[in-house]
């Protein structure tokens, strides 16, 4: 049996997103997706998303590259001069390794976005994060701490494979910071399982994220494992639109394009891979 949960990224983060995965979802292969609090979209997200009540929602948690809910001054370890999350995971844990990120302001900050969801009507389906920041062990710590009190009991942990290419030309510094996630994401595994935390058996979309193409969406899907697999996207619908925005060099329309191509619908359906969201996640 392979279960596969195809999860969305960054809902919330704009109008051009949002359109993607829920359409991504009513005609493609999106089965789940992760809603940033802070992104400017995220009510308009979290408003459709409950019109749409098969879509799996959890929460984005989000400590860089966007604004914080709280007050800026509240978190002064987390924010630049400008009172904006500081630019990317790079600057982050070099601060974190240093210890000038206050813990106490990232549970703040992370439980500010959780109860901001909630408000919006949305009850989260599992946890996980932007540039994948959760599987820090400290940062681990208080995300198993507010996923026990808010009862979510699913996470993502991003442990692609170390060998695993999927045809994708991965620079070699690429592949290293890979590997060093899916290091701190295997030891995150040990610790959720202890807190009774469910967590997909295998992650692949870490080497190709942002690039999803189709060809690359296909070789994932040739090389899944039997158990429970989490495929990582990124859709939109404007690349340069949300290019001029964001300047990430993503393929956001290829990757919508490679979740609702009839190609990928029909080998899913012809080689019996189960589609389920994070609702349906078990280690039964």
């Amino acid at each position: 049996m392979r279960n596969l949960i195809i999860n969305a990224d960054d809902f919330g983060l704009h109008l051009s997103v949002n359109e993607a995965i829920i359409a991504g979802h009513k005609d493609g292969c999106i089965t789940s997706t992760s809603l940033m609090a802070s992104g400017q979209a995220g009510e308009a997200a979290a408003a459709v998303a409950l019109t749409v009540p098969t879509l799996g929602v959890g929460v984005h948690l989000t400590l860089v590259a966007e604004r914080p809910v709280l007050p800026p001054e509240e978190i002064p370890s987390l924010v630049d001069e400008n009172g904006c999350f500081w630019a990317d995971h790079m600057v982050f844990i070099k601060k974190y390794i240093a210890g000038k990120i206050s813990l106490l302001e990232v549970r703040r900050e992370c439980e500010a976005q959780l109860k901001r969801i909630q408000s919006w009507g949305i009850m989260p389906t599992h946890i996980d994060s932007h540039q994948h920041l959760h599987v820090l062990p400290k940062i681990f710590t208080i995300c198993l701490d507010l996923a026990k009190e808010n009862g979510i009991n699913k996470m993502r942990l991003p442990a692609e494979p170390c060998g695993f290419s999927g045809k994708f030309p991965a620079t070699f510094g690429r592949k290293i910071a890979k590997c060093g996630l899916t290091v701190l994401a295997e030891i995150a595994r040990v610790r959720a399982r202890r807190q009774g935390i469910y967590t997909p058996d295998s992650f692949f979309g870490m080497v190709a994220g942002g690039h999803m193409q189709e060809c690359f969406l296909r070789a994932i899907l040739e090389a899944l494992p039997t158990g429970t697999s989490e495929i990582m996207i990124h859709p939109g619908r404007d690349n340069v639109l949300l290019q001029k925005q964001y300047g990430w060099p993503y393929h956001w329309e290829e990757e919508f394009q490679a979740v609702t191509s009839t190609e990928i619908l029909n080998w899913i359906k012809e080689n019996h891979v189960n589609l389920i969201s994070f609702k349906e996640l078990s280690h039964e």
